[in-house]
């Protein structure tokens, strides 16, 4: 069954700064049937709001591999790289509001901070109270307050003491870009997208996502993190780890594998693809059948 009951709207948020990897795969495989299995929409996303590491040519490329393998989304893919005028209008919401604050912080200056439950160190509020005296402002952060708990669909309960475990969190960056935080809860918002499934990877920024959706009277979307695919050393598939990108030419082996990540019984047929392949997959499609773990390796090759 489903985890919502009513029709909803879910959505695929590749960032575009290389080719599509199998982990991508799961996690656009995940959120596909989840939302066609609520007789929802779903829609496809470039969070490209990092422009320096996104590139046009990955974009296009992703759009082709999903298409070869036989997605279809509803609607115009969204692209943050296009939307810098509405974070600013939220931006200037927060900043009326006294939500946000300038930080001169730079990152060599953190190094020491103690790491947060994401890895990144957590800010010790250094600028929170005012600039120090000849330090200019260089990004601006949100003021985070309390414990955020929420519950997932896949991994269970989850809580988050923000100023403890994330700190401030950075909604513009010294470069003029907004961050990642803010974009996607504007996304979401604008999107209607009402459940979200994505990796496990990005479980820890959820919290910080669901006060920033209070914050700005913005609904909270039903959260369930997929484990995330890693190799024999236990990193995480990705471009970082140069990740090998799927083969759009031969659809049907790397379906099957990630169907298989996902808890689905297998495919009658081996080259079982497209229409056939996506029709099989959300009449056995359960999201309680998804293994409850963070993260899961991959033993075999898969390209």
């Amino acid at each position: 069954m489903p985890f919502l009951d009513h029709i909803s709207c879910g959505r695929f948020a590749p960032s575009p700064t290389g080719r599509l990897h199998f982990g991508s795969l799961v996690a656009a495989l995940g959120s596909y049937l989840e939302a066609r299995a609520c007789g929802g929409r779903w829609l496809v996303r470039m969070e490209d709001v990092d422009t320096p590491r996104s590139r046009p040519e990955y974009a296009a490329d992703i759009l082709r591999t999903l298409e070869a393998f036989g997605f279809e989304w509803d609607d115009e893919v969204m692209v943050q790289s296009r939307r810098s005028e509405r974070y600013r209008e939220v931006f200037e919401q927060l900043r009326v509001a006294g939500a946000v604050y300038p930080c001169g912080c730079t990152r060599s200056e953190l190094t020491a901070a103690l790491p947060g439950v994401d890895g990144a160190p957590v800010y010790p509020g250094t600028c929170r109270a005012g600039l120090p005296a000849g330090k200019p402002g260089r990004a601006w952060r949100l003021r985070v307050e309390g414990e955020v708990a929420f519950a997932d669909a896949v991994q269970g309960r989850q809580t988050q003491h923000l100023p403890r475990e994330v700190g401030d969190c950075v909604l513009l960056r010294a470069d003029g870009l907004f961050a990642y935080q803010m974009a996607v809860v504007v996304d979401d918002a604008d999107q209607c997208v009402d459940h979200v499934v994505r990796g496990a990877d990005l479980i820890h920024s959820t919290a910080r996502q669901i006060f920033l959706q209070r914050l700005l009277s913005l609904p909270t979307p039903a959260y369930a993190h997929l484990p995330v695919a890693v190799d024999a050393a236990g990193l995480k598939l990705s471009k970082q780890t140069r990740a090998a990108p799927v083969d759009a030419r031969d659809p049907a082996p790397v379906l099957r594998a990630a169907a298989r990540f996902l808890g689905l019984p297998a495919p009658p047929e081996r080259r079982l693809a497209g229409a056939e392949f996506f029709a099989w997959a959300l009449a056995h499609w359960r999201l309680d059948r998804v293994p409850r773990l963070a993260a899961i390796a991959i033993q075999e090759k898969i390209a």
